[in-house]
């Protein structure tokens, strides 16, 4: 009887030793691309190799794994991975800007003389009737117009705004007033005739200029033109990205010919985590809309000229084998139909170089992102037809959802660095209104499509990543400063680089105008006044006071701001699509609502932009970091960290304004008081909640939410399916490299898309053991960054470090490598 009880804990230790080591060999073989009866046969084979002697669970695992690996000679490349098309090398080398000879002799003079990068601007391969095209004389006498239309009224303000001043404008302090008074209304004024001239030609119904209506000029298509797609990415959430892409990829396969296009993945990502999971991400995509062939990605080395770098990059060598690119962000949409219509419209038009859509806002429920968004849709579609009116074909790129004709770009566009030191030296930052300037330098058109629908791109989540986006933009918008004087670009894009560079710097000037006018109230207040000058006169000078003037210069300012949205209100009623808002009373409601916020945010954000033009033109560089797109409710303690200075400075500012110049203090409270209340601003506006309660009573509604289109509902379908799709061996998302090492089907990829060892890979083979014992002991976790990049770019070290992984014990497996067996 003992015996048999012997014979049975035997056997019972027997069977848990053959069910430790299938558990590994069934985790290992559910990753390889093997059939169920192969990997049962394989199973059996290695469970069977296992001695009789064994009498560790663990062990038994190891030895079973081990002749596995032995077995089937893995992990191996992978073989015909196509993650890149043919390489077809062109180049693309930079023109010169042509540098004025005054700043050349002042540099030196200074002994910072101004360096020029690239070649002479070669000759335009357009006809002469596209370099003088008839459309540019109408564009000419409508700038003529716009120009009239703001500085008559400007002036006229300007003359009021002295009588209010209580020196007339006399005072060095007031004539400083005066003049960024002047600056300030004119950039508004610019704004409101943008937008009547918008409504007026949505009105109507009818517009010759419009780029997409068709022409008898027009060119036949050609047949089996090319397209690439690129998205460019740095650091992004790639459940979202590869979401978008699908959208994007299954609407041309339902209304265009899918075989045309091919799409991108350009990577600029530096961090190895985020790379090998943009590797998994691509493949997961290419294999779930069988897009072998035709969806590829490529990850650059070294990430010069940040985003402008990386699309340079793809067109040298790419480009050639493509007629156009369309430019997307990480989180464009577009709708098939509208690029197959993009494309007709190049081919019909062959004299345009860039033809840019009028994107509109949609993403994130938070209540910022819904004011935003509500915005856009409304008032959006209004100022994209008024800068048509006055730019036609001299419109502006906006850095993506927009068509490049690829071989005019490749040889007018390039970026050259700039002479002098970062921020507003060194690598154009704001490439986009460069590349159309040079575009149009070349005499090439840019052309903004207002009418066409079906193009996205989604909102800043909250205040605090909409800001870190502006500092950014703020960077790269000031570097225009250098390129104002440069040979060869048309005054109107001379116009748009001061456009440009107001977007931002019109923040500090409005902190000016705020500052020198509470100089002004408190000279004004601590000073005697005089009642007899020095000259001699019968009767005193009294100081006049006219409240009805300064009250008409409010209203005036007033109506600039707000007309334009009470336009675009009414022109919604005339083309019954109020109900596309929530109806008639929801639309007026809103329209108000996002009135509130948006002032209360402008203070906000005007110190800020202050701020960011501040230490720009101080000479402070800006980091690039990638944009922060996640919903998230902004904490208290980051609000207080980025809010304090300015709640501090409000309060100060008030508090003195209170004491000394109490009349004042009433006229500047719209702007303080905000201050005061930026950090629950700031959390308020960040909280999804108030945005969904705001969605289900029906305000801040826009047309993709009464009527969604197919590309935005299959995005956020995709989007929620990829988030919650299980992982391979369940790594979570953000631990990339140990699925490059530890899952089969990753190492193997990884290992056929390294072409030759990279700059941090091991020199030697005891600097390669020495990483590999370091990573099974530690982990991921344990490795710095230039050791994880040695080890997905070093095969050997990579393939070594994945037996190694799959031969540790169970619980080291999971702590180290997050990896679950069952």
């Amino acid at each position: 009887m003992n015996r048999d009880i012997h014979d049975g804990n035997g056997a019972d230790r027997k069977r848990s030793l053959l069910d430790a080591a299938g558990l590994r060999l069934t985790a290992y073989l559910r990753r390889l691309p093997l059939s169920e009866p192969k990997r049962l046969e394989t199973a059996l084979g290695c469970l069977q190799a296992v001695p009789e002697t064994v009498d560790d669970a663990q062990e038994a695992a190891r030895t079973a794994v081990t002749d596995l690996l032995a077995g089937l000679e893995t992990p191996r490349p992978a073989k015909n991975l196509d993650i890149l098309p043919p390489l077809v090398r062109t180049p693309m080398a930079p023109e010169t800007m042509g540098t004025r000879g005054w700043r050349r002799a002042v540099g030196r003079v200074t002994g910072t003389p101004d360096v020029e990068q690239g070649h002479p601007p070669r000759r335009s391969a357009l006809s002469d009737e596209f370099l003088h095209p008839s459309w540019s004389r109408i564009a000419g006498r409508r700038r003529v117009l716009l120009a009239l239309l703001v500085t008559a009224p400007t002036a006229f303000a300007v003359l009021r705004m002295a009588s209010v001043l209580p020196h007339e404008g006399d005072t060095i302090l007031e004539k400083i007033l005066l003049a960024v008074f002047a600056a300030l209304f004119a950039w508004i004024s610019i704004g409101f005739w943008t937008a009547m001239a918008g409504f007026a030609t949505l009105l109507r119904r009818f517009d010759r200029f419009a780029v997409t209506r068709p022409d008898p000029a027009d060119t036949i298509a050609r047949m089996g033109v090319r397209t690439a797609i690129v998205f460019p990415v740095y650091g992004e959430d790639m459940d979202r990205v590869t979401a978008g892409m699908e959208a994007v990829y299954r609407s041309l396969e339902r209304e265009a010919s899918i075989g045309q296009y091919d799409f991108f993945i350009l990577s600029d990502t530096r961090d190895p985590e985020a790379w090998a999971g943009e590797e998994a991400a691509w493949a997961a995509l290419r294999d779930r809309v069988g897009g072998r062939g035709r969806i590829f990605y490529r990850r650059r080395r070294m990430n010069t000229k940040m985003k402008s770098g990386n699309i340079a990059d793809f067109c040298r060598r790419f480009g050639a084998a493509y007629v156009y690119m369309l430019v997307m962000d990480a989180d464009s949409i577009m709708a098939g139909g509208t690029i197959a219509r993009m494309v007709a419209v190049m081919e019909a038009r062959r004299h345009v170089g860039i033809l840019q859509s009028a994107t509109v806002l949609v993403g994130h429920d938070t209540l910022l992102a819904r004011t935003q968004k509500f915005a856009s849709h409304l008032y959006g579609p209004m100022f994209a037809a008024g800068l048509h009116y006055w730019l036609l074909g001299d419109a502006q790129f906006w850095g993506h959802n927009a068509l490049i004709r690829i071989k005019p770009f490749m040889r007018h566009c390039a970026l050259p660095r700039l002479p002098g030191r970062p921020p507003l030296g060194g690598e154009i930052s704001s490439h986009d209104f460069v590349e159309s300037a040079l575009m149009r330098r070349a005499g090439w058109g840019v052309w903004l499509a207002y009418d066409l629908p079906g193009t996205y791109e989604e909102v800043p989540p909250n205040l605090l990543a909409e800001l870190a986006r502006d500092r950014r933009w703020c960077k790269g918008n000031m570097q225009h400063l250098r390129l104002l004087f440069s040979r060869g670009f048309i005054p109107v894009h001379r116009a748009l680089f001061v456009n440009g560079i107001m977007a931002y710097g019109s923040a500090l000037l409005w902190f000016l105008f705020l500052a020198i006018s509470t100089a002004e109230a408190v000279i004004e207040t601590l000073t005697p006044p005089t009642y007899f000058p020095p000259t001699r006169t019968l009767f005193p000078q009294w100081p006049m006071w006219e409240p009805w003037w300064a009250l008409s210069l409010l209203a005036t300012t007033g109506v600039l701001l707000f007309l334009p949205k009470l336009f675009a209100a009414l022109l919604t009623l005339v083309k019954s699509r109020s109900r596309l808002f929530g109806g008639f009373f929801r639309l007026l409601a809103s329209i108000v609502l996002e009135v509130a916020v948006s002032s209360l945010l402008a203070p906000v954000r005007m110190l800020f932009h202050s701020k960011f033009v501040f230490i720009t033109l101080l000479g402070l560089e800006t980091r690039w970091d990638s944009q922060a797109r996640d919903a998230t409710t902004t904490p208290w303690s980051e609000a207080l960290r980025f809010h304090l200075g300015g709640t501090l400075l409000a309060a100060l500012w008030g508090g003195a304004l209170f004491i000394i110049n109490r009349n004042f203090f009433w006229w500047i409270c719209p702007v303080l008081g905000p201050l005061l209340l930026s950090m629950p601003l700031s959390v308020a506006t960040s909280a999804p909640g108030a945005g969904r309660w705001l969605k289900k009573i029906g305000l801040f509604r826009i047309p993709e939410e009464t009527k969604p289109p197919r590309e935005l509902d299959e995005t956020a379908a995709f989007h929620e399916r990829n988030s919650q799709a299980g992982r391979p061996l369940d790594i979570p998302r953000e631990n990339g490299v140990a699925l490059a090492v530890v899952d089969p089907t990753a190492c193997s990829r990884r290992l056929g898309l390294i072409r030759r060892p990279g700059a941090d890979a091991p020199k030697d083979a005891a600097a390669r053991q020495s990483l590999v014992d370091k990573a099974l002991t530690l982990g991921p976790k344990g490795l710095t960054r230039q050791e994880k990049l040695a080890l997905l770019t070093d095969p050997a070290t990579l393939a070594a470090t994945h037996r190694g992984v799959w031969l540790l014990d169970e619980d080291a497996l999971r702590q180290r490598w997050f990896a679950r067996l069952r």
